[in-house]
């Protein structure tokens, strides 16, 4: 007899059916499933092994649901405490059946939880598996839409449930072929919680495939699902010979026998939480399998950390680091965080108060000793304990990051710069988030500078470098490495052989904001106010310099009478050496990139206006001296100068059309 038939047999007073029912409807899938599916059922084979991590993990998820909600009313359990998941094989049905007492589902809930896509990021999800089905085990995952995986291996899917605390006959069946729409029909169900059926196609029920196979699915739940708290059981096998009959001719021979399974079921995982076991008695692989089931990871992770932290607050941390960045990073409406469990019993997914933000990218697990069971999101923005796990969280995370920047060994010191790759970026908002690490994260930060263009220089290196008399770490900001290292605002700097910071990314001048100094050394844009290189600069230029400022005021007016609004001021230059002008604004104030990136981000943004610094001697400045020109040719080249200095800065026209007219008449000349 078979394993699914035993079952039947054993429960079949459990649900009782009206197979011709009346009540039987059929429901459309939303737009954004019927595509789905059809992505499911046509494109994911790569790894097909997904649906039972899938199937497993969502009925962990509903057995921790009603621990939950039975730390309030405990007649959930309906007299049936211990929970469980359970998964049977029939080879004559072809059929795979994972079955839960969980939280369970009605109607209403098996519509709204099967026949949509509730969460947000979707949209995202969808465009992403349609670029490319070489993740489709992570996306599926971290989208939560796992369920559907089961289509990857099944033709159709028949799901039994009943919520817990509700009456026997408000059962529901659901059935779908994941073609674009699915039934559902009230059933008789005596006990609570889930079964889902996988009626599995034929290449997936034979040959290598073969998902019948119940070694197979022990093994796939070892690899994905041994962390899992709860019980994980298949029926028994035992070894029954065949019975000798007496007299038998060859009484010597060795009896034959086959595997038969008994109605006792065996647990096939270690049903404990892997973070409550000590760090010394886990193994490496151990922690890797738990990153992979807990963020849908295909890749191990980068690092982690697991502690247990005594002090006023009492828990439990375990903390991963990615090896690559997740496609929703940047989405700051997308729910990021920890899982939550407070003495052991689930609390919530992404629970994004125990990390701060520019640390959304780490996964993990926390386990509080004192949190309330009943802790809400709410609660959690406003507990003092929690703010305490968060600070403790983000030092951990800081500290190892730390342990692999400063290694000597070669392996952590790829692994930081892998990190860095991927996570450099969304670490510097911490810069302004978390001003009680802001050092700690300063520390971490690393750039490319005018002197070597790979991002592994840090504020220490670069203190390590500084030429003698150097008062302060010089850097600028600019949209690319190209167009920092050609930046007007370097030539003073390249000409003394003093080294400046390169600044890259858009996050960057908002971070800087908020560091001014490092290390008691006073950080400087060289693109922002006066440049004062102290005692670098000898008195010979200063007097130089000075001289210039009384030469030149007649054209310096006469260009802010030309330029009018567009400039704050025009003043003669002390840091060119090669171009004609730059633009500068001052301490404090908004540079061009600045303001292109606020206004495409759609913030209204306050006028500001640049200083013109103009080099005395660039012949182009000269040429501005020159009792030759008119007063409409001076207005011209006057326009076209601080037009080639806002396009050297990195910033847009407001009409490249005139720039090009002013261009071309004035070539013509």
């Amino acid at each position: 007899m078979s394993e699914q038939t035993q079952a039947a047999n054993k429960n079949a007073d459990d649900i009782n059916v009206n197979k011709s029912s009346p009540e039987l409807k059929k429901h459309t899938f939303e737009a954004e499933v019927a595509q789905l599916l059809h992505l499911v059922t046509h494109s994911l084979y790569s790894n097909a092994d997904i649906f039972v991590r899938e199937l497993v993990s969502n009925a962990s998820d509903a057995c921790d649901k009603l621990r939950f909600e039975a730390t309030n009313d405990d007649s959930l359990y309906e007299d049936d405490g211990e929970l469980r998941i359970r998964i049977a094989v029939d080879e004559d049905a072809k059929t795979i059946t994972f079955t839960d007492n969980g939280i369970g589902m009605n109607e209403a809930d098996a519509i709204e939880n099967l026949g949509t896509i509730a969460k947000s990021g979707t949209k995202a999800f969808l465009d992403k598996l349609s670029e490319s089905q070489k993740q489709e085990g992570q996306l599926i995952g971290q989208f939560g839409v796992g369920f559907y995986s089961g289509f990857i291996v099944a033709d159709t899917i028949s799901v039994e449930s009943r919520k817990a605390g509700e009456p026997a006959d408000q059962g529901v069946r659901w059935v779908s072929d994941g073609t674009g729409s699915f039934t559902v029909e009230p059933i008789n169900k005596a006990t609570r919680g889930t079964a889902i059926t996988l009626h599995l196609k034929e290449q997936y029920s034979e040959g290598e495939d073969n998902y019948l196979d119940r070694g197979k699915i022990k093994r796939l739940v070892n690899k994905y699902s041994d962390h899992i708290s709860l019980p994980i059981q298949m029926r028994k096998e035992v070894w029954q010979e065949d019975v000798k009959e007496e007299g038998d001719a060859d009484e010597q021979a060795s009896a034959g026998g086959e595997m038969v399974l008994t109605d006792e079921w065996e647990t096939i995982n270690k049903a404990s939480a892997l973070w409550t076991r000590s760090s010394s008695e886990i193994e490496d692989d151990e922690y890797v399998d738990f990153y992979k089931n807990i963020s849908y990871d295909m890749d191990a992770p980068l690092a982690w950390t697991h502690n247990r932290v005594e002090g006023r607050v009492q828990y439990t941390q375990l903390l991963y680091i990615p090896k690559k960045a997740p496609v929703d990073l940047y989405t700051r409406e997308q729910q990021h965080g920890l899982k939550l469990y407070v003495k052991r019993v689930f609390i919530m997914d992404e629970a994004e108060q125990l990390l701060p933000m520019y640390l959304r990218f780490v996964k993990g697990v926390i386990d509080s000793a004192d949190l309330p069971l009943n802790v809400s999101r709410e609660l959690l923005q406003e507990s003092r304990d929690v703010k305490s796990i968060r600070d403790g969280n983000a030092r951990r995370i800081l500290t190892l990051l730390a342990s692999l920047a400063n290694s000597e060994d070669s392996d952590k010191q790829e692994k930081f710069a892998q990190f860095y790759a991927e996570f450099g970026d969304v670490i510097k908002e911490g810069l302004g988030e978390d001003m009680g690490n802001q050092e700690r994260i300063a520390k971490l930060l690393r750039y490319a500078t005018s002197t070597q263009d790979s991002v592994t220089t840090s504020f220490e290196d670069y203190k390590a470098r500084m030429k003698d008399g150097q008062k302060a770490i010089y850097y600028i900001t600019a949209d690319n490495l190209a167009a920092a290292k050609n930046s007007p605002q370097l030539e003073l700097f390249k000409k003394k052989g003093i080294e400046v910071i390169l600044m890259t990314s858009r996050v960057d001048e908002w971070a800087m904001n908020f560091l001014t100094s490092f290390d008691e050394t006073p950080l400087q844009n060289i693109a922002k106010g006066a440049v004062d290189l102290g005692d670098l600069q000898d008195e010979a230029e200063k007097a130089e310099a000075e001289k210039a400022q009384e030469t030149m005021k007649p054209v310096v007016d006469k260009l802010k009478a030309a330029l009018g609004e567009r400039a704050k001021d025009v003043k003669v230059s002390t840091r060119l050496v090669d171009s004609p002008a730059c633009l500068v604004v001052g301490e404090g104030e908004l540079s061009p990139q600045m303001i292109q990136m606020l206004q495409q981000m759609g913030q209204d943004v306050p006028a500001s206006k640049p200083t013109l610094e103009v080099n005395p001697d660039h012949p182009l400045i000269k040429k501005l001296e020159s009792s030759e020109q008119s007063d409409v040719d001076f207005d011209k080249l006057a326009q076209v100068i601080f037009d080639q200095a806002l396009l050297a800065d990195g910033g847009q026209l407001d009409d490249p059309a005139a720039y090009l007219k002013r261009v071309n008449e004035l070539l013509m000349r």
